[in-house]
């Protein structure tokens, strides 16, 4: 069966986080990605990307071939700009100012290919007053106001439990991608593709920034509280804790009822949203007072049973042995080995995981002799370590 991206070529110059998870988008559904390393005697290593063995970096690197390329040496440059005339996609994620230094940056290769799109994911933006710091993922999430809505009121600010600017950055890049992919087959052009740590983390905000932007309201910490809908939250039981989300008025009342105290319907403090809102202590102690005389198993399946959203809290174990987590495939084996599938599916084309991430350099005679170089000069390449 035909992938979706089947007969798109990719050119991945990125490391880390954000760029690989861009380019993972585009691998697992069928696109040619050639993942450029320099050459093993000149690589500095893959900072803060774990060992090439272990499963992070095995994670987002499926699906790939391998080249390295010396891109400091003016042969690399040409052999990297003979590929990108052939070329659909380019992602890097550089600090702004290296690609122009070695002369791969957008301006150069489009003149090369017209049609070439070319991703860029950086800290903060190609250009502006930060455009000279480097990118992290953490930075971002406190420059971005996550850290400040994120944790319990009056312990500070926190960070969440996954690097979700650098994920968030390369997921919008892939969107990028192939919202440019689609207008080039109207236009013939292709274009320059941006997105930052930054403008991914602002937009992840979602309706905490709406809040500030249209009504001047600046969230601030609320724990396990949702912020503005009450009572939702985390509860103690018996065995453990759950998550309960009840708000709105008419699920608030089948709550009520399902936890056996009617009353709270009627009590003054909690008969409106807003009410509840405002005395969400006094509710919270009364609901976990409750939810603690029982099992969690007994709570999800009885809130559930009554129309009220509620769930387990589980530990990531817990989560990919969920039984309707095994029923959507929330993880895809290839040859023994268990990866992380991909979140949506299509009903005529699936996703694929066909190849676990490629040895350094594994594909380079092939990828090479592709672009029309003959064994000789592979060879030349290899001896003078340009490959």
């Amino acid at each position: 069966m035909s992938l979706p991206l089947e007969g798109i070529k990719v050119l991945d110059l990125t490391r880390v986080r954000a760029g690989p998870t861009c380019v993972r988008q585009l691998a697992d559904w069928g696109a040619d990605v050639v993942k450029i390393e320099m050459p093993e005697g000149l690589d500095q290593g893959d900072p803060m990307g774990g060992p090439r063995q272990g499963p992070d970096f095995q994670n987002l690197h499926r699906n790939k071939r391998g080249l390295t390329l010396n891109l400091k040496s003016p042969e690399g440059v040409a052999i990297m700009k003979r590929l990108a005339a052939s070329a659909d996609v380019v992602v890097e994620n550089y600090r702004p100012d290296v690609k122009t230094r070695l002369g791969i940056d957008y301006a150069a290769l489009s003149a090369i290919n017209p049609r070439l799109i070319y991703a860029s994911i950086s800290g903060f933006g190609q250009d502006g007053p930060y455009v000279d710091r480097p990118g992290f993922d953490q930075i971002a999430q406190g420059m971005g106001g996550l850290m400040s809505i994120t944790g319990e009121p009056g312990r500070g600010p926190m960070r969440v439990g996954i690097p979700v600017a650098d994920l968030c950055a390369g997921i919008f890049a892939a969107m990028g991608i192939l919202t440019a992919l689609m207008e080039r087959a109207k236009s013939g052009q292709g274009q320059w593709v941006q997105s930052s740590l930054l403008q991914a983390q602002a937009f992840m905000l979602d309706f905490q920034a709406a809040r500030w932007l249209m009504a001047g309201d600046i969230p601030k910490q609320a724990g396990n509280d949702h912020p503005t809908s009450i009572p939702t939250g985390v509860f103690p039981t018996s065995d453990g804790h759950i998550n309960i989300a009840a708000s709105g008025n008419a699920i608030y009342k089948r709550f009520c009822e399902a936890m056996g105290h009617p009353e709270w319907q009627t009590d003054e403090r909690f008969k409106s949203s807003q009410s509840r809102s405002d005395n969400r202590h006094a509710l919270n102690a009364l609901i976990g007072s409750a939810t603690a005389t029982n099992t969690s198993a007994y709570w999800v399946e009885a809130l559930n049973a009554a129309g009220v959203p509620a769930g387990p809290i589980n530990n990531i174990r817990d989560t990919f042995e969920d039984p309707q987590a095994k029923h959507l495939g929330l993880a895809a084996t290839l040859d023994g080995v268990q990866y992380v599938a991909q979140p949506f599916t299509l009903s005529r084309t699936p996703s694929r995981i066909a190849t676990h991430p490629p040895a350094i350099g594994e594909h380079s005679d092939a990828v090479l002799a592709e672009a029309g170089y003959t064994a000789a000069e592979i060879a030349d390449f290899r001896a003078r370590q340009i490959v």
